[in-house]
């Protein structure tokens, strides 16, 4: 059955709020007061406000990226990868033990000279990564690889990034107040974004997008096949759809869970993060959840 949902105005609104707040432009760099390494013998911080989850195809791991570093997830805690607390935006795996992200310098890092660090790739799963571009320019919020083409939301200027030979070299096209995207191998030209108007969509590889008349505020969109996107709600409900207009339901986060993130392994794992850092895995396309992180969790260092 499908069904056309929508979320409540004030709740949907407040969501989106968050998430374009907490990591908006007037953040504070980190070498101007983020909470870095913590001192000899003191707990440690955490993984901070997550920004992206991704699963590493090389072996499955679960990795998540925050304020404070990036992370293995597994049943003991969150491991914090070559023990760097470097800010990591933007987070996704393109492949093996590859990696590509945007953020912001360690506060303890005396060689950075920028509070962006522009686009960064790692292809030892987190280990290093080295600058491809844009360093001390552009801060990514969202990166979306759908076949030749990489996206980028930049939230220095709020303009859709585009390239075509990894990274190296960008286009600049439209300018849209998003906080997430979507797009796919399939149709590299078709990209989603979530906007504080609703879903926004775009035919022309991000050049222009046009409103999707009638559809909820959402959290979150992912497109794990062609034509088939998959959103999160700002009650925790997961909707799918094909046009963006009408949505079936398909399940529900973990009661009590605050949306915030949703990425798409493939179009059967799903792993969705809220706004307590806690992270929830579905291996059937969102129909049921399990909560493999919380920041209650011990975090340790590799």
């Amino acid at each position: 059955m499908t069904a056309r949902f929508r979320i409540p105005v004030l709740a949907a609104a407040a969501a989106t709020s968050l998430l374009l707040t907490a990591c908006s432009t007037t953040d504070t760099p980190p070498a101007q007061g983020r909470t870095g390494p913590p001192r000899a013998g003191a707990p440690d911080p955490g993984t901070g406000h997550l920004h992206g989850l991704g699963v590493d195809p090389a072996d499955g791991t679960l990795y998540a990226a925050g304020h404070l570093g990036v992370f293995r997830l597994t049943p003991a805690g969150a491991v914090r990868v070559a023990d760097r607390y470097q800010d990591t935006m933007g987070f996704t795996v393109t492949g093996p033990r590859t990696f590509l992200a945007s953020g912001h310098p360690s506060p303890t890092d005396r060689t950075a000279t920028s509070p962006h660090l522009g686009l960064i790739r790692s292809t030892d799963a987190a280990h290093t990564w080295t600058t491809v571009s844009a360093a001390g320019e552009a801060d990514f919020h969202s990166l979306q690889q759908a076949g030749p083409t990489l996206y980028g939301l930049d939230s220095q200027t709020s303009k859709i990034w585009a390239s075509t030979d990894a990274g190296a070299a960008w286009e600049r096209r439209a300018k849209i107040g998003a906080s997430d995207l979507a797009a796919h191998a399939g149709t590299p030209q078709k990209v989603w974004a979530t906007t504080r108007d609703g879903l926004a969509r775009s035919t022309d590889g991000g050049a222009s997008f046009q409103t999707v008349p009638g559809t909820p505020v959402l959290a979150a969109v992912e497109q794990p096949a062609p034509d088939q996107p998959i959103a999160l709600a700002a009650d925790g409900t997961i909707l799918t759809g094909s046009d963006g207009t009408s949505w079936t339901e398909r399940g529900r986060l973990p009661e009590g869970a605050r949306p915030a993130g949703l990425t798409a392994a493939s179009p059967t794992h799903l792993l969705a993060a809220d706004a307590s850092d806690a992270v929830h895995e579905s291996k059937d396309g969102g129909r049921t959840w399990t909560t493999v992180h919380r920041p209650d969790h011990a975090t340790t260092g590799h």
